[in-house]
C-alpha cells in the first residue's frame, strides 16, 4: 500500500514536470470532432501534429499493402471488395457530421484474405477488412458497417495521434521520476507498470468507448441500424476464448460495451429512422 501510494504521489509530480517540458515544445490542446448527437466533446492533448503521425500512418500502410500484394492477399475475392466498399463509401458521406475536413482525406479500402477477426483504419483513412471477420462472423451489412464505423472513428478522433503523444509523455514523466528519486532500471519498471495502470489502460478504454459512440451515429447516418453494434459484439465475444480481467485490458468489459451500445444506438435511433425516408 505504502508503495502504491509512492508511485501515485510521484507519478503526479511527474506529469506537472513532464507538462511542462512538453508544453513548451509545442504541446498543444483541440478538439479533433465535433460533438455529434452521441456527444463526443473530451478534449485531446497532443504533442505531434496531425502531418506527422499521418506521414508515418503512410509508411506502414504502403509496406503493408505491398507486403500482402506479394502474397495475393489483397482484394482476392471481387465481391467482398466491392461490399466492403460499398458500406464504406456511405460511411464516408457522413464524416462531415464530425469533421468536415475529413470528407477531402484519401480514403481507401481493401479487403485482405486472413483467418485474423479484424479491420483498422489508419490515420488519413486507409481502411482494411480481413476476411476472417466476414467468413467467421457471417457479418450482416449493418453489423460491417458497425465495425469500419467503429475503426472510422478511431482515425477521426486521431485516437493515435493522442496515444503517441500520451506515451511520450508518460515516458517524459518516468525518466524524470528515475532520475530525481534515483530510482534506477527496477525503478523505472515499475512506474511504468504504474503509469499502464493508472493511465495507460484506461486511457485506451476511453478511445474504444468514443469510437463505439461515433461508430453508431455514422452508422445510423448512413442507413444502417445501428442496434446491429450490439449483435456484432455478441458475436464477437461467442467467437473469443475469453477476455482479460477489465482492470488488464485496453478494451471495454462485453458487459460495458453492450450496455453502452444499447444506450447509444438507441440515441441515434432517430437518425437511422430519417435516412430510410
Amino acid at each position: 500500500m505504502k508503495m502504491k501510494k509512492y508511485l501515485q504521489r510521484n507519478w503526479i509530480r511527474a506529469l506537472m514536470l513532464a507538462s511542462t517540458v512538453i508544453i513548451g515544445t509545442g504541446c498543444e490542446t483541440v478538439q479533433t470532432t465535433q460533438g455529434g448527437v452521441v456527444g463526443v466533446s473530451r478534449s485531446q492533448r497532443m504533442a505531434f501534429s496531425e502531418q506527422e503521425i499521418e506521414q508515418a500512418a503512410n509508411k506502414q500502410y504502403v509496406e503493408l499493402i505491398a507486403q500482402e500484394q506479394k502474397k495475393g492477399n489483397v482484394n482476392r475475392n471481387p465481391a467482398q471488395v466491392n461490399r466492403v466498399r460499398t458500406i464504406s463509401n456511405r460511411l464516408i458521406q457522413q464524416v462531415g457530421a464530425f469533421r468536415p475536413d475529413a470528407r477531402n482525406w484519401k480514403w481507401e479500402m481493401n479487403v485482405l484474405t486472413s483467418a485474423e477477426v479484424n479491420a483498422w483504419c489508419m490515420p488519413g483513412g486507409k481502411i482494411a477488412v480481413y476476411t476472417g471477420l466476414i467468413d467467421k462472423l457471417k457479418v450482416t451489412d449493418e453489423e460491417l458497417a458497425a465495425v469500419i464505423g467503429h475503426e472510422m472513428a478511431h482515425a477521426l478522433r486521431e485516437h493515435s495521434r493522442e496515444r503517441a503523444s500520451e506515451q511520450a509523455f508518460a515516458s517524459m514523466g518516468i525518466q524524470i521520476i528515475s532520475a530525481v528519486a534515483g530510482l534506477g532500471d527496477l525503478g523505472q519498471k515499475g512506474m511504468e507498470y504504474a503509469y499502464m495502470g493508472l493511465l495507460g489502460l484506461p486511457n485506451s478504454r476511453a478511445h474504444e468507448t468514443e469510437a463505439d459512440r461515433i461508430g453508431v451515429e455514422l452508422a445510423a447516418r448512413a442507413g444502417y441500424d445501428p442496434r446491429a453494434a450490439i449483435t456484432l459484439w455478441q458475436k464477437m465475444g461467442a467467437s473469443s476464448n475469453g477476455e482479460p480481467p477489465k482492470f488488464l485490458s485496453t478494451h471495454p468489459s462485453r458487459e460495458d460495451r453492450i450496455s453502452d451500445l444499447t444506450n447509444y444506438s438507441a440515441r441515434v435511433m432517430p437518425l437511422y429512422q430519417q435516412s430510410k425516408r
